[in-house]
């Protein structure tokens, strides 16, 4: 998408309140968003700790892959309305992006968050907002109000003054899809929190600057929860799709035939299974609603558990499939395994959260042979694979060396070329079944 289109079809608003807006945390979503603004024509400071994605953006480049992105911070930073720094600095909007992973024992983990709070806390004045977009356990919007004021006793927060504070807090979740995130996030709906009404439509005002889609009000807890809610929703339905995989295995059922026969059902619509669950929201999410009402949690928290039980169900069929080999007359220390795609999903290079790179890790550990991993997104292998017995490959090389197949996720570059008849496959997602 031209980014001089994308601007150009930001609505037009009659207030100009928001002239400098600091975006703390320039990953996959608040790279974009800072982005968003600049085109919007507001002053942008992208503020990141990794000095490395700093001097990128400062160069006009981009250090994530997203479709559109690379040309979008180009022209915004060119124009010079988007510049990145390691510190934060005085503006009149304060948005929030920080990773929110989950600790021992799937306890949310919002050191980030706490940490993006009080850095900006000193830079912070009367009449600024600041909004929370960080997928987030409920009840944290009111705890970012709580460490500002720890920070800045001379001024008064929403927990404090209702609606009179000199510093306004909101909370409003992103809501895009890899991929898609330089379309969505200028045409998706906005779910905004306020801590008080106030709150709300100052927030409604910010986002106002270039969303297209609809800014609909409530308060910051029932926002966090509607995040959740959202890939609680996917979680669980890929849960079913993914248990009933393993039966099928069971009853020896081509899962693929009976999703497509059961999904002609005019009110059936079954998801496709997978090798788990992967990506920083939906793997994670759904812990920190469990974690928030355990007792009341019961289907949210087994639909989590069949998800993370998948990569080890998929390991055992590699493993099957080596027996077999061995069977053969093969020694396990000459078989050559390939693993097509690491990414958490299709077409991008996301290896966050990835059951695919989770089971590729696995088996480099525990096969003693050779082993081929083919993800045509990545030009380097992560840390985690990057050893002398595994190597990256094109996915022509993997087919050719390989003696046994392993598809986990379905890139369109692994749909244009059918594997040999010779080898033997586990396919997780039934492309090549």
């Amino acid at each position: 998408m031209n980014p001089e289109a994308i601007a150009a079809k930001a609505p037009v608003r009659a207030q100009a309140r928001f002239e400098t807006v600091c975006v703390v945390g320039l990953g996959y979503i608040g790279l974009p968003t800072a982005t968003a603004f600049a085109l919007s024509r507001r002053q942008v400071i992208g503020v990141d700790i990794n000095r490395n994605a700093v001097d990128t953006i400062n160069r006009g480049g981009v250090h994530i892959v997203e479709p559109s992105l690379d040309v979008a911070v180009r022209t915004a930073v060119g124009g010079g309305y988007l510049r990145a720094t390691t510190v934060p600095e005085p503006a009149d909007a304060f948005l929030i992006a920080v990773p929110t992973p989950f600790g021992e024992g799937h306890k949310p983990d919002l050191r980030h968050v706490e940490a993006a709070a009080r850095a900006i806390a000193p830079v912070l004045k009367r009449g600024d907002l600041v909004v929370l977009e960080s997928t987030s356990p409920v009840g944290s919007t009111e705890r970012l109000s709580r460490w500002l004021a720890e920070e800045r006793g001379d001024l008064r927060f929403p927990h404090q003054a209702g609606e009179a504070p000199d510093v306004n807090i909101a909370y409003c979740p992103e809501r895009v899809l890899p991929g898609h995130v330089m379309r969505e996030l200028f045409e998706n709906d906005r779910i905004i929190g306020g801590l008080t009404p106030a709150c709300s439509e100052r927030a409604c005002e910010l986002y106002g600057i270039f969303v297209k889609g609809d800014c609909i009000v409530s308060n910051a807890r029932v926002a966090e929860m509607c995040k959740l809610t959202e890939n609680a929703f996917r979680d669980v339905n890929i849960a079913f799709a993914n248990e009933l995989s393993m039966i099928c295995e069971t009853l020896q059922i081509d899962v693929w035939e009976l999703i497509a026969l059961a999904n002609r059902h005019p009110r059936v619509n079954i998801l496709q299974p997978g090798p788990g669950v992967g990506g920083h929201c939906i793997a994670v999410d759904p812990w920190f609603i469990v974690d928030g009402a355990p007792e009341q949690a019961r289907l949210i928290r087994t639909a989590r558990e069949v998800n993370d039980s998948k990569p080890g169900w998929v390991l055992e069929r590699i493993e099957e499939a080596v027996q077999q080999a061995e069977r053969d007359g093969r020694r396990r220390e000459q078989l050559t395994i390939a693993v097509f795609g690491l990414s958490f999903k299709p077409d991008i290079d996301d290896l966050r959260e990835s059951p695919a790179l989770h089971i590729a890790c696995e088996l480099a550990a525990r096969h003693p042979g050779p082993m081929l991993a083919v993800e045509p997104h990545i030009s380097n292998l992560p840390g985690q694979l990057d050893r002398a017995e595994v190597s990256l490959v094109d996915p022509a090389t993997a087919l050719d060396r390989a003696d046994i197949a392993v598809l986990l996720v379905d890139h369109r570059a692994f749909a244009e070329q059918a594997p040999p008849a010779r080898l033997k496959i586990v396919d997780t997602r039934g492309l090549w079944t």
